[in-house]
């Protein structure tokens, strides 16, 4: 019995996780395990009504289920800040999930930007180090609104920090046993403090328990142009938290768009958060047509790390099989050629 919590959200988070709960339903059934499901409304309509984003006693209520799916968060009546720090940025510290794990995956007829790249040339994963750096909030105005402004946000790393996502990451390079080549993206040349920590954290552990691993560097920037020009490069990849939060985003344009893209908030030793990386798009919210690919790929994530590894392994097919039978013409929201509900009918029937 896996305990699972629902955090559907805002916008048509509802409506794609609703479809990623359809897709789950079929693959439970079709290889005999069983679930639990307990819904939670946190987002940006429960947030007017009560002024309430994640309450600490809910925080704690969380800590006790296997894993958690969410769908979107984000509100046109909110101001940018407060749902993304008050719900995601406080359950990712507070439960101390601290992989960001992010596949790059071109899956078969999905369109990348990338001329003359397939999906045997994108497929590589970033770890994403997601408790530290620019987003623990350390650092302040000082004589705001004044000629005289000063504003700081403090990059906080900890030796602790960095080795602990640097060994979550040469540990995924051995279990994908492709190229086992891990890669550390940095900026060791300009933010010496911060990349020598990460640098002595990646080779004293790839020294000591890692010699299998191939060990690469690249500077963030080359790293981003690298993504572009020569994806087939990269294996996996580990960074820290706000190169991480940028260079997925090259990541999810060049295997199609956040329409595919999934993610998970992962804490190893812990209770672990599953989504679809796209927002919560409320201009579409109501009307049949946002993609809810990515979040059905955010629940084969989940399965997967639930150790459900058949049913994982089926649903990622289902999805290629929807791929595959030219139904579903764009990853756009609109362009679909199909609505969300008839997608995630047609990967349902697939599994």
């Amino acid at each position: 019995m896996h305990r699972i919590a629902v955090i559907a959200g805002d916008g048509t988070g509802p409506e794609v996780t609703d479809e990623a709960l359809k897709v789950l339903e079929a693959v439970g059934a079709a290889e005999g395990f069983t679930y639990e499901l307990t819904k939670f409304d946190f987002g940006g309509e429960r947030y007017l009504k009560t002024g309430e984003t994640l309450p600490d006693e809910a925080l704690e209520e969380l800590r006790g289920f296997d894993t958690i799916f969410l769908g979107a968060i984000g509100h046109p009546d909110v101001p940018p800040g407060v749902l993304e720090k008050g719900i995601l940025l406080k359950a990712r510290f507070g439960l101390d999930q601290y992989i960001n794990l992010r596949p790059v995956k071109l899956y078969p007829n999905v369109d990348t930007p990338l001329k003359d790249k397939g999906p045997e040339e994108i497929d590589f994963v970033v770890v994403r180090e997601n408790t530290e750096g620019m987003y623990t909030g350390m650092g302040g105005v000082q004589y705001a609104g004044t000629d005289h402004e000063v504003s700081t946000q403090i990059h906080c790393t900890t030796y602790r920090g960095a080795s602990r996502a640097v060994r979550y990451a040469f540990d995924l390079t051995r279990k994908r046993n492709l190229r086992k080549q891990l890669h550390l993206v940095a900026k060791t040349n300009v933010l010496t403090s911060v990349g020598g920590t990460w640098w002595r954290a990646f080779n004293e552990i790839g020294d000591a328990e890692y010699s299998d691993v191939t060990r690469e560097y690249a500077h963030v920037d080359a790293a981003s142009m690298w993504f572009v020009k020569n994806p087939e490069w990269f294996d996996v990849i580990v960074t820290e938290n706000l190169f991480g939060d940028i260079i997925t985003d090259i990541g999810a344009i060049i295997s199609g768009g956040l329409g595919i893209s999934a993610g998970g908030n992962i804490n190893p030793e812990g209770v672990s958060m599953f989504e679809p990386i796209g927002g919560s798009a409320p201009k579409y919210e109501g009307q049949d047509v946002i993609n809810p690919l990515a979040a059905i790929n955010a629940m084969h994530m989940l399965l997967d790390h639930l150790g459900e590894t058949t049913a994982a392994t089926r649903v990622e097919a289902a999805i290629v099989g929807a791929l595959n039978s030219g139904q579903i013409k764009s990853m756009s929201a609109g362009r679909m050629g199909m609505g969300t509900k008839a997608v995630g009918d047609l990967v349902a029937s697939l599994v």
